[in-house]
């Protein structure tokens, strides 16, 4: 595989897609749409042989049900990509315009970033989902799926080229990486002079592994070790279903709860109600020596359990005697993803939401909201925890730049 030919083809298609209308592109996504919903007995059976290779490996569950496509789970990825297209477009748009003393007249228009590179592990749903994103907003795409799902990808990434191709549109503005050898992942990231932006979805280490070795600039799409503090004024069965929403309504994704903290005045209400739930859904609690004293089903947590991200039946619990404490112990510990607190108290409230550093931050609700479609803005790209340009679920209008357009009548200076 050639990744500078890829570069090249996709820096091409950027060019091409400049050149279409609002309406082609919708039209387009609508034809893609169809096409994954028209062959998902040929996605199901690319799928089939990822999960058998899953299996042979010895996959978690979790990351098998991440990996796993069914004709609901297809249906919901053409879903995905026709609400893409019918969202509004946000290419042309002027953020803002002014004149100038002298008469120029200045606008602010929102421009592809041109081509972007998308590496994600092992959810094949997310290459019609960064495919959809990326077209809607005029940039080409360079993906490349983990080695688990790559028959799926490249099944997915071909029906999605094929419909492009029959309504007329150069088919590289969506190109899958069809080798999984990781060195071909290193070259993307030094495509310096084709693609312009790369983006990371997976585990920390698949993130810091293109943060440290890109060249390209890249938004990090970060990892998921999520927090609720149940307050002193916590109403205790909301907590409760807050907290056992956010772990185990989906085990596997970067928006669910790895970490609770509850406020000692409320711990031995709390924590038996919280293990008796998670009782019934096998959900291993590790604590502090004040939990496990306070519940006899938590075992003892070690240093590391308070900075991991599970993906798995298992939480970490820590009890504090002050909202200042949940608060430092938060914003060591996370990851900037998602945290909520749970509390009847206004003025507690006020205060998380001014002072945890996360780019979601909720009250009395399930981080399970961190998501791009909840959000409203449709399917997302992925969550940013970065503080520059973009933040959180990562919408249409985050993965567009802006240029200056200038008018004039003769101006010189």
């Amino acid at each position: 595989m050639d990744t500078i030919q890829l570069g090249k083809n996709a820096k091409k298609a950027a060019a091409d897609l400049a050149k279409l209308s609002k309406e082609e592109k919708k039209d387009a996504l609508l034809a893609v749409a169809k096409a994954i919903e028209d062959n998902a007995v040929a996605i199901i059976e690319a799928n089939k042989k990822d999960l058998d290779n899953a299996d042979k490996n010895g996959m978690r569950p979790a990351m098998r049900d991440r990996l796993a496509l069914d004709a609901g789970r297809i249906k919901g990825m053409a879903g995905g990509v026709r609400q893409v297209a019918e969202l509004p477009d946000p290419i042309g748009d002027v953020v803002n315009s002014w004149t100038r003393p002298n008469g120029l007249e200045i606008s602010v228009v929102r421009v592809p970033i041109g081509v972007i590179g998308i590496v994600y592990e092992s959810r094949p749903n997310v290459t019609s989902d960064a495919f959809a994103i990326s077209f809607k907003t005029g940039n080409a795409c360079i993906l490349r799926g983990g080695s688990d799902s790559i028959n799926s990808s490249v099944k997915i990434g071909e029906v999605m080229r094929g419909a492009l191709e029959a309504k007329g549109i150069n088919p590289d503005c969506v190109q899958v990486m069809d080798d999984p050898d990781r060195k071909y992942v290193t070259e993307m990231l030094h495509l310096t002079d084709y693609i312009d932006l790369i983006i990371p979805r997976g585990s920390e280490r698949l993130i810091n592994h293109v943060v440290d070795n890109s060249t390209v600039p890249v938004i990090k799409t970060g990892t998921g070790n999520n927090h609720v503090y149940v307050d002193e004024f916590a109403d205790i069965d909301m907590a409760v279903d807050i907290t056992d929403n956010a772990k185990t309504q989906r085990i596997s994704v970067c928006n669910a709860l790895e970490n609770v903290i509850v406020h000692s005045a409320v711990k031995d209400e709390f924590l038996p109600k919280l293990a008796k739930r998670f009782a019934e859904k096998n959900v291993e609690m590790r604590g502090d020596a004040t939990s496990v004293e306070a519940c006899d089903s938590i075992v003892p947590a070690s240093e590391e359990d308070w900075s991991t991200e599970y993906l798995d039946y298992i939480i970490a619990v820590k009890t504090v005697d002050s909202i200042d404490e949940a608060i430092e112990h938060i914003n060591k510990y996370n990851t900037g993803h998602s945290d909520t607190i749970v509390t009847e108290n206004k003025e507690n409230a006020d205060r998380f939401l001014r002072e945890v550093d996360s780019a979601c931050v909720y009250v009395n609700a399930s981080t399970r909201f961190s998501d791009g479609e909840e959000f409203g803005f449709g399917a997302e790209i992925g969550i940013s925890t970065q503080k520059i340009h973009a933040r959180g679920p990562m919408g249409l209008e985050q993965m567009t730049s802006i240029k200056y357009c200038i008018r004039g009548n003769g101006q010189i200076r």
